[in-house]
């Protein structure tokens, strides 16, 4: 495919590379302003590290394009995958360094909850959700990472929010009203599904879905399960809109925690 033109339309808005490596499978998008070109995912789970340069490079390349011709760079911040996050934040950092693309973060479990919803790449939205939403990955040590979202009306300009909109189902939008955390099946359950069934999704179930009860908590499909480029790239359009990006310099991962790390001893 032949380069944009830069003299043309389109080349005033700017083409974004997206990035997500929070969580097991990973994946890139690129994107011209909030038109999504293409999104691409790694082969197999946990393969962040081998596959993000070439898959970045790839897409480029299939697009006519270069690391030069980026202006921006969308990124998932956190929660999840220790070494994935710190993955993203190298890239981020590294091409900024060398071409000076600007840099925006979006929450990895917004980029989950925003499964939900219409999207601009024409995702078939769930129709059945609960209004009340829990997306989480396994934060190990029996808890999960965990942001809570409660159905509204789209347009609502909260001025504590994240920069951005996440759809819902039913041309709505997701509030999230717990802040990302840690917590343990039983909490997740006690404090949210008690009014009404609690919608679960999020990798985290991979192996722990048997710790949620079906008579309160609706697991969703489990192609809604892991975060996306495509969402990071959709979100990520809304905070640059707002000049909502990171300073290159102070940027690090929202790990929410720090890692484990278990002391050999000594015989």
């Amino acid at each position: 495919m032949a380069k944009i033109d830069k003299n043309s339309n389109i080349a005033h808005r700017p083409l974004i590379l997206a990035v997500e490596t929070s969580s097991r499978i990973g994946s890139a998008a690129l994107g011209r302003g909030r038109d999504l070109l293409e999104e691409t995912a790694f082969s197999a789970p946990l393969r962040h590290s081998a596959e993000v340069f070439p898959t970045l490079e790839s897409l480029l390349s299939r697009h006519g394009h270069t690391p030069d011709d980026i202006d921006q760079i969308h990124i998932a911040i956190g929660p999840g995958s220790f070494t994935g996050l710190r993955i993203a934040v190298t890239v981020a950092k590294t091409m900024h360094l060398a071409t000076g693309v600007q840099i925006v973060t979006v929450d990895a479990l917004d980029a989950v909850a925003a499964n939900l919803g219409h999207s601009p790449d024409g995702r078939i939205e769930q129709k059945s959700t609960p209004d009340r939403i829990a997306a989480l990955f396994d934060a190990k040590r029996g808890q999960f990472f965990v942001a809570v979202y409660e159905r509204t009306e789209p347009g609502r300009n909260e001025p504590d929010g994240p920069g951005y909109e996440i759809p819902a189902p039913g041309n709505a939008a997701w509030r999230k009203i717990l802040p990302d955390r840690l917590m343990t099946p039983g909490e997740i359950v006690d404090q949210f599904a008690t009014a009404g069934p609690l919608g679960v999704l999020g990798d985290g179930l991979l192996f722990h879905r048997d710790r949620f009860p079906a008579e309160r908590v609706v697991i969703l499909p489990e192609g809604c399960w892991g975060p996306r480029a495509a969402n990071v790239h959709w979100l990520g359009v809304q905070k640059a809109a707002k000049d909502l990006f990171a300073d290159p310099m102070a940027l690090t991962p929202f790990y929410l925690r720090g890692p484990q790390v278990t002391l050999r001893q000594r015989p």
